[in-house]
């Protein structure tokens, strides 16, 4: 029993119960036993292999039910658990549904998961702020193959991924504080983006055209030679967009570059992975930042380097990385008229290391780690006056601002792992170089109880902490009036729900109460005009409630004579604050969130090789803005239809997809439009 082979490429269909150390699967009508399955080995069964050892011949068992479940490895917890393990629920869109959907960025895909706000201020990625369960941009974690991206300047530019859609296997959104799971920042829930590498040498191109002079190219080929894999992506998109300052000059338009790499060797006892990656974006950001200027213009540059490794044998197992991230920001209040107003210039540098670690007893899976990050900031309006200023590079100026700070996290975390219960427990304890605070403990837990087949019942508390921003601290210009003495601002969350899952349907609900403490907010009075500052400040305490809900039914399984039918998803997410907008008081982030986010989505098949997807959302938001003409006016609600025709083949697909498809007028910011009637084709070839 000590040879071990992998089974590559294996979708699995069972249902699996222990006899004697070995566990029974029933496989696509065949019986195949897989030996001494503890929740380690486990933990394998996901895309790129499958432990297996040989049953003595004395043993044999028999299956009488067949269940789909999905064990692919998903970060709910510090410990490494597979979805169907996990004691906490786990938003997952697969490669499928990415493809399906009539998106063409990560920013619009998100729309959809219903305890996630997207707030549009460019189409199609350009820039988008994204938040969860009420918060804002700037208190989540966002992580390219569990490696944090954040940029500590400003949330704004989150999303500047250096990965295409089609570069991307599955998002993981983990809803509610995930302190203990991905460090401070991570105050409301986290969004994890996991890139693809197939188990196999190709090659694909692909070609989109569109509406408002949209066009885009992308091709990624891939290596595949025993152990190592290496994949190589390039894209470029750009738009005249879709409106235009009152000098009648485009303010909405974009182009951005992508660039992407990733490499991974593995065998039997170690897996090592890596990658770098960079995103060039340019974009009319015309009302973006203030009302009163409708030309205004951004660039960014980023690029992004990490490398991951862990042994795959023995008992003990530990996972270090190491990550460098760049962020590069141009901000111009007039666009290519740095004369009449200097351009704002940022750059930060983000360093990483993590290691963490975890091992298998008789009492379960304990996990323990830490990470040390090192922000630095250098600017010419961010921060404290440097010692030695710094030469901005194809300028004359220099960077005469800055700021830095390290964070350490110390992670301990237990999992009890039983047949039909799951307990993941364990703390945070955090300290940050520039804020006035001793290190700080921060507890979760969270317990999961599998009720018969198909069942799932949860509930979990979890805490979290974020630092203030280096905008939120020093932004002092164009209308706004920074506090460099900002507190930490942190956040207790109460949640509970149930699942039940089978091949045919799959319903989930929850409810959650979230307690935030110095949550930090940009307001203004509007009493004292439309010119009033907005001020950075921390609000005392705020509470809110929320609830989800979501049904998906499978009519292939369902209705298996018919094909038209295949899928209908539908979601719903309530919720309410308990702290309102006091009279005349406007809030840019904390006091506007959804209470009413509706998400539906069918798919259909009317002919051979023929899919429509077919998806409305609604939304409903508190808060309000201040106009052109200086009146205070309440977001209104509004719902936008979307839709995609594809026709599939085994090497090639043509598709179709109307992004807003009746033409409706809405807004996700004030005062800044978002497009109506969005039609695009494309073409994508595999090679």
């Amino acid at each position: 029993m000590n040879k071990v082979s992998y089974i590559k490429r294996v979708r699995i269909v069972f249902k699996h119960f222990s006899h004697k150390g070995y566990a029974l699967f029933s496989c696509l009508g065949k019986e195949v036993l897989i030996g001494v399955l503890s929740v380690p080995t486990l933990s394998y069964a996901k895309a790129d292999g499958i432990a297996i050892q040989p049953l003595p011949a004395s043993d044999s068992l028999i299956v009488k039910t067949v269940q789909q479940i999905d064990e692919v490895e998903v970060m709910g917890s510090r410990a490494p658990l597979t979805r169907s393990q996990q004691a906490r629920m786990v938003t997952v869109l697969t490669r499928d549904e990415i493809a399906a959907a009539p998106v063409q960025s990560v920013n619009d895909l998100l729309k959809y998961a219903v305890g996630v706000d997207v707030r549009q201020r460019g189409p199609i990625g350009a820039q988008t702020d994204i938040s969860i369960r009420g918060g804002n941009s700037e208190q989540i974690t966002v992580l390219l193959n569990g490696i944090n991206i954040n940029d500590p300047q400003t949330g704004h530019n989150a999303f500047d991924f250096p990965v295409a859609l089609a570069d991307i296997e599955r998002i993981e959104i983990l809803e509610g504080p995930a302190g203990r799971v991905y460090g401070t920042s991570s105050l409301v829930g986290a969004i994890n983006i996991v890139t693809k590498m197939p188990q196999r040498t190709s090659a694909d191109v692909q070609v989109e055209g569109g509406s408002y002079g949209y066009a885009s190219a992308a091709a990624r080929g891939n290596l595949y030679s025993g152990a190592w894999n290496h994949s190589l992506s390039a894209s470029y998109t750009r738009s005249d967009g879709y409106s235009r300052s009152k000098a009648g000059r485009l303010n909405a338009d974009y182009k951005t570059g992508k660039a992407f790499y990733q490499g991974l060797y593995q065998d039997p006892n170690i897996r090592v992975k890596w990658h770098a990656g960079l995103s060039v974006k340019d974009f009319g950001s015309n009302t973006f930042y203030g009302l009163k200027w409708d030309d205004q213009f951004e660039h960014t540059f980023k690029t992004y380097t990490a490398i991951q490794a862990e042994n795959r044998a023995g008992a003990f197992h530990l996972r270090p990385s190491i990550y460098w991230n760049r962020n590069m920001d141009r901000f111009e209040l007039f666009r290519g008229k740095p004369d009449t107003y200097p351009y704002n210039y940022h750059r930060t540098d983000v360093y990483g290391l993590n290691l963490n670690s975890y091992f298998d007893w008789r009492f379960g899976r304990t996990a323990f780690g830490a990470e040390l990050r090192n922000e630095d900031l250098v600017s010419g309006n961010l921060g404290e006056p440097l010692a030695s200023p710094r030469h901005i590079h194809g300028t004359d100026r220099d960077y005469v601002y800055g700021f830095n700070r390290t964070n350490i996290n110390f992670v301990l975390e237990h999992n009890v792992l039983l047949e039909r219960f799951t307990l993941s427990a364990g703390l945070t304890a955090a300290k940050n170089s520039a804020a006035d605070m001793n290190m700080r403990v921060y507890p979760g837990a969270d317990a999961t109880w599998r009720i018969g087949d198909g069942w799932k019942v949860y509930g979990s508390f979890n805490t979290s902490l974020r630092m203030p921003s280096v905008t939120e601290l020093f932004y002092s210009v164009g209308g706004h009036k920074a506090d460099s003495h900002l507190k930490p601002e942190e956040l207790s969350a109460l949640e509970a729900g149930v699942e039940y899952r089978t091949d045919v349907i799959e319903v989930k609900a929850s409810v959650y109460r979230n307690h935030r403490k110095n949550l930090i907010d940009w307001i203004r009075d509007t009493k004292l005009g439309p010119d009033a500052e907005w001020t950075s400040v921390n609000f005392g305490r705020v509470n809110s409630f929320g609830a989800e809900a979501s049904a998906t039914v499978n009519f292939m399984q369902w209705l298996p004579s018919q094909h038209v039918l295949q899928r209908l998803k539908v979601a719903y997410g309530y919720m309410d604050q308990q702290q309102k907008e006091e009279d005349g008081i406007q809030s840019k982030y904390a006091l506007e969130y959804l209470r009413h986010h509706f998400v539906a989505g069918l798919q259909l098949s009317p002919l051979a090789h023929v899919l429509l997807n077919i998806n409305y959302r609604y939304q409903d938001r508190v808060g309000s803005y201040t106009d052109v003409s200086g009146n205070v006016v309440r977001y209104s609600p509004y719902g936008v239809v979307d839709a995609r025709l594809s026709w599939d083949r085994k090497r090639w697909q043509f598709y179709i997809e109307a992004d807003n498809l009746t033409g409706k007028d809405y807004v996700d910011y004030g005062n800044v439009p978002q497009p109506g009637a969005w039609i695009t084709a494309g073409l994508r070839l595999q090679l």
